[in-house]
């Protein structure tokens, strides 16, 4: 077998990668997709002057692909949402260049899924080790393996890898039959809250579609890259994806995207992103050039919630932060990440912070569940 570091996944046959990304038993992930990350390359939001330089790491058996590991070697810790920027700081003030790192994730995506694109854990294993071999050889201060899957996790920490827990909001599927069914389960009072919610549409003439990316024309793409514009300008924050990449995802991934649109008086004026998993909605960007209240609340949870129940998937991940969410019916969720650090005396620094950190996030997590809006003995 042979360990190589790709710099650019067009190296990398797309049905070899796409192979060993759906080998795992949670299905493909489509955020892991040769497709997916592709897109992300080939628009220019992923590369050297983004500050992700493309590292993955391939495992060859007699040329044949049998693991794959998206992996970027990082100038900054921008689009990760695993924060260490006080670890940069530390390790800064220590006299250290924290700067460059390398970093086992799918870009600008807080998204658990598998990292270690393998069907068994002795090719995982290599991955793992080709990994570190490489941090070692590029001299820089850690490697970090975020939003990771259980069975990848396992195998991290077993080769010696810190681990870190975090938390999120995920709405779970009880089997129902439809979001009335759904809002029975709660609590008269916050049923009546997301009913008027809703009425937000109804009162203010508003019109929900849900396209597929065959119904996804460049005209839309264009309307909602307004919206994810207009987002970032008023949070102040950093556009990650450029309007091409928008393009080439309907284009690599075609069954895996939804793209829910509102329109008012004919045009339209908000819209949220979701990917398509074999079991999960993973809903992504929003943005709107019409401020509506609750309309947020409708595009980004609401109507992920109702198109999950009708096409019985089993969870709805509707992204990073956000306790607001829990009023909705999503639930808090531990997520993990992995670390390997270079130096020692750093590592046992961060070893002993992480135990408390997992401890603090434990407790949230428990204290939150607390503020559910189900009904009594419903969670």
């Amino acid at each position: 077998m042979q360990s190589k570091i790709i710099d650019d996944i067009g190296k990398v046959s797309q049905e070899g990668w796409d192979r060993c990304a759906t080998s795992g038993t949670s299905g493909p992930n489509p955020f892991c997709l040769h497709g997916f990350l592709s897109a992300l390359e080939n628009s220019g939001c992923v590369s050297a002057l983004t500050g992700w330089l493309p590292q993955h790491v391939v495992i060859e058996d007699a040329g044949n692909i049998i693991g794959v590991m998206p992996q970027y070697l990082k100038s900054h810790s921008k689009g990760e949402y695993v924060f260490d920027h006080a670890w940069a700081n530390a390790y800064y003030q220590a006299g250290g260049e924290y700067y460059p790192k390398l970093q086992c994730s799918i870009p600008f995506s807080p998204v658990t899924g598998p990292r270690l694109l393998a069907g068994d854990n002795t090719v995982k294993k290599l991955l793992l080790e080709s990994s570190i071999t490489h941090a070692k050889q590029c001299g820089v201060s850690s490697l970090h393996f975020t939003f990771v899957e259980n069975d990848d996790l396992d195998v991290m920490t077993s080769q010696g890898l810190l681990r870190r827990k975090d938390q999120q909001f995920h709405w779970i599927n009880d089997n129902y039959d439809d979001f009335d069914e759904f809002l029975s389960a709660l609590s008269s009072r916050k049923r009546k809250n997301i009913q008027k919610e809703r009425r937000c549409l109804i009162d203010n003439n508003i019109q929900i579609e849900h396209l597929h990316s065959v119904e996804i024309e460049e005209r839309h793409w264009d309307a909602y890259f307004e919206f994810y514009m207009d987002t970032a300008d008023r949070k102040w924050g950093r556009p990650y994806l450029n309007r091409d990449f928008f393009s080439l995802l309907s284009e690599n991934i075609p069954d895996n995207v939804l793209l829910i649109m509102a329109k008012r008086d004919g045009r339209y004026i908000a819209g949220a992103l979701n990917l398509i998993g074999p079991d999960i909605l993973y809903g992504r960007y929003w943005g709107a050039t019409e401020y509506h209240k609750f309309l947020h609340f409708e595009l980004c949870y609401y109507q992920a919630i109702d198109y999950a129940i009708k096409h019985k998937l089993s969870k709805v991940e509707a992204g990073a932060q956000g306790d607001h969410k829990i009023a909705r019916g999503y639930v808090p969720v531990a997520t993990y990440s992995a670390h390997w650090i270079s130096n020692p005396s750093f590592k046992d620094a961060i070893e002993k912070y992480l135990v408390q950190e997992r401890k603090a996030v434990g407790r949230d997590i428990e204290f939150l569940k607390d503020f559910m809006p189900f009904k009594k003995g419903r969670s």
